[in-house]
């Protein structure tokens, strides 16, 4: 399908690599200090457990093995003692009534086993918690649980999932399950060369497109099927994948995952190798999310975090089934790109066309060809055809030796990366000698060549011979999953050639502003308005000069010390919307309007009943675009951060990008580019652009904040954040904090 090498790229050691296929990687650049915490005390680097003789075990011992026939646990003995054959590991069945099984003696107990000499346990019993306890006994360093009725069946499943992964804890051992399958046992072709994908499953079935890749030429090494996670979860075999020599790219079905911490330091672990990941995650609708619960019994997170945290962290999340085959393939195989620019070639002006329109909706660049490369190409296609790209060669030229020239001469374009061909259907002779010529091409370049055979019948010689029997050329079936493919190959590789680990930055220690903190917490309060901006102001976030009174004429001089016009707001604990209750005033310009602007803001909270620790008088901010940074807590990935749109339009438009701590200037950056209204920060209509390095500072100091205060705040509401014209910086005009 597609070539046999990836490029390499010299980086420094805080850089992923991508390393040639067929070549050994070196060794990691990852950290295994995995006692190394960060300032919330939480891991810095991936914990990755040794799963060798998980998937290559010296003896596998099958606990309720059976040979009796029309017996579910036979089918399973039997394809258990097929796959033991094909990795080399004896075989030890235990059956407490049974003297042997397929003719190898059978121990009637796991007491029974070679103590510490079996490395995987299989277990065909409905209860494998008791069976558990005598494993750690045995010193048995694996065990499957196929059994059901756990967490995905309801609180009573939870509880006794929690019992099992208990038990497992206490025992040293390390388990796959419970009700998971047997992908993991699958036969693997060993007659398939370069790069292979590894498979993450937590549905089984769900797989199965991927693992028939096989058919087609793509090799796979492992198939790790998670079930329900009570102890080896997805992260633990993502970060030993990303280790292996073999895998050139992890592909995954996810559910739920079980510690979305766990998750990001293993595609942390990857991005450091230069490891493609490539995930199918369910939940992005409320429909898919509660399915999903009620299947694998975790929690699916709130989607926007999980698309953000995948997309922090390298990993090409995708939609179907079909796109996690092909994407994942074509990072697996696919050379470094050598240009970013993409070629449409096709025998159809028609096709070409469809295909740049495609192409350029997806985010592909489709450079113009030099006025030199286009007198090139007109050599051999008629002069009334474009061939500026996309590249429509009218037909004819393909039937003789022009049709060669011409790819040559896509392929040699400096600006191009990749050719994408296009055959919407099978047009013999033309579309075989076009595949021939293609597959001759990729042979003797460095870029990529993809064709999209589009024929609805995939039975044709030239699909199945010419082109499936290719290393080189990566063939699809759909052009929308070629485009996208391609896409996330570009995208990732630009990645890991910038990457920097945020682990390796993060704080260690609190700093001084911490300390200053901690003095303001109220433990399950809200915080006012004042001791909210406190805190802010103690993580170096500008505020407004302002005063907190409690008096007429404290406000009348603090007015006057602050500088008209004001703004008065009501400030105490409990109030969540000022506005809404009528208890903020702006553009006040005299002594007597702040009088009585006092006496109506306490009119009202006393009418309220709304508890006030004084009215703020506060300096009046204007000539800049209201914006909303924020911290909250995700239940799977902890505390986040959010920017915005602020003001009115939070709560109307929506539009906001979300990150999950820590990360750097870089990411807080294109937090920004996300946004739908990115043009008002840029300045519209006449008006300056706003500061927006001002912007990235205040979104770094929340994460701080957030990195430093997870345990102590829930919430934390920048709204609005006035960001000024560049140069002036921005100012935090009102803040919410609730502490936990």
């Amino acid at each position: 399908m597609l070539g046999s090498t990836h490029g390499t790229l010299t980086t420094d050691s805080r850089r992923a690599r991508v390393i040639a296929c067929g070549e050994q990687r070196p060794g990691p650049v990852v950290h295994d200090r995995v006692d190394d915490l960060d300032v919330s005390g939480r891991p810095l680097y991936a914990d990755v457990p040794d799963l060798t003789r998980f998937f290559r075990p010296e003896s596998v011992a099958v606990i309720g093995a059976s040979d009796a026939e029309g017996r579910p646990n036979t089918g399973i003995t039997r394809q258990l003692l097929a796959w033991a054959e094909r990795v080399g590991a004896r075989v030890h069945p235990v059956h407490p009534s049974r003297p042997s099984v397929f003719g190898i003696p059978c121990a009637a107990s796991v007491a029974e086993l070679p103590p510490g000499q079996v490395d995987l346990a299989v277990l065909l019993v409905a209860d494998p918690l008791p069976v558990v306890e005598e494993l750690a006994d045995a010193k048995v360093r694996f065990a499957v649980a196929f059994a059901s009725g756990f967490a995905e069946t309801g609180e009573a499943g939870a509880e006794a999932q929690e019992r099992l992964a208990d038990a497992v804890r206490r025992s040293g051992l390390r388990l796959l399950g419970p009700n998971t399958n047997l992908n993991a046992f699958e036969h693997f072709r060993d007659d398939l060369t370069g790069p292979a994908i590894a498979l993450i499953t937590q549905s089984g079935h769900q797989g199965r497109p991927v693992f028939a890749l096989q058919e087609l030429g793509i090799r796979l090494s492992h198939w790790a099927p998670t079930g329900n996670e009570a102890d080896l979860e997805t992260a633990d075999f993502l970060s030993w994948f990303a280790e292996q020599p073999e895998v050139g790219a992890v592909a995954c079905y996810v559910e739920g995952l079980k510690d979305g911490r766990a998750f990001l330091l293993a595609a942390d672990r990857a991005a450091r190798r230069g490891v493609p990941v490539v995930a199918v995650k369910v939940g992005r609708t409320e429909t898919g999310a509660r399915t999903a619960a009620s299947h694998t019994g975790k929690l699916t997170g709130a989607d926007d975090v999980v698309d953000a945290a995948m997309r922090q962290f390298g990993v090409v999340r995708v939609d179907g089934l079909d796109e996690l085959q092909d994407t994942a393939a074509l990072l697996a195989r696919a050379r470094a790109p050598l240009a970013e620019g993409v070629a449409v070639y096709s025998i159809s002006g028609g096709t070409g066309a469809h295909a740049a329109d495609l192409a350029t909706a997806a985010g592909l660049h489709l450079p113009r060809l030099s006025e030199s490369k286009q007198a090139e190409l007109h050599q051999w296609i008629p002069e009334y055809l474009s061939v500026a790209n996309p590249v429509d060669n009218g037909g004819h030229p393909v039937g003789d030796h022009r049709g060669r020239k011409i790819i040559d001469a896509l392929l040699a374009d400096p600006s191009v990366g990749a050719l994408i061909c296009p055959v919407t259907g099978p047009f013999p002779p033309l579309s075989d000698r076009l595949v021939t010529d293609l597959v001759a091409a990729a042979e003797e370049t460095d870029k990529l060549v993809c064709v999209v055979w589009g024929s609805p019948v995939g039975t044709e010689a030239a699909y199945r011979e010419v082109l499936l029997g290719s290393s080189r050329v990566a063939t699809f079936r759909t052009l929308g999953n070629c485009l996208g493919a391609v896409r996330a190959w570009l995208d990732h590789h630009r990645f890991v050639s910038d990457y920097r680990s945020p682990f390796d930055e993060a704080p260690r220690t609190p700093s001084p502003s911490y300390r200053k903190a901690e003095a303001l917490m109220r433990p399950g309060q809200q915080l006012s308005e004042h001791a909210a901006k406190q805190l802010l102001r103690a993580y170096g976030i500008r505020v407004p000069r302002e005063q907190l009174v409690t008096s007429a004429a404290a406000a009348v001089r603090a007015a006057a010390q602050v500088g008209y016009p004001v703004v008065m707001k009501a400030s105490g604990a409990q109030i969540a919307h000022k506005t809404e209750l009528g208890l903020v005033k702006i553009g006040l310009t005299s002594a007597s309007q702040v009088r009585d602007a006092y006496r109506e803001l306490t009119d009202i909270a006393r009418y309220e009943g709304v508890p006030l620790d004084g009215i703020l008088v506060c300096q009046m901010v204007e000539q800049g675009v209201e914006m909303v940074v924020g911290m909250t807590h995700d239940d799977l990935f902890g505390p986040t951060v959010t920017v915005g749109l602020g003001g009115v339009l939070v709560e109307v438009l929506h539009d906001a990008a979300v990150r999950v701590p820590p990360f750097g200037e870089d990411q807080a950056r294109a937090m920004l580019c996300e946004l739908r209204g990115r043009a008002l920060l840029d300045g519209v209509r006449g008006r300056p652009p706003a500061d927006l390095d001002a912007l990235v500072e205040v979104i770094l100091r929340v994460q701080r904040m957030a990195l430093e205060l997870g345990r102590s705040v829930s919430e934390l509401d920048v709204n609005p954040l006035m960001v000024l014209p560049r140069g002036q910086g921005a100012v935090a005009l009102d803040a919410l904090v609730v502490c936990r």
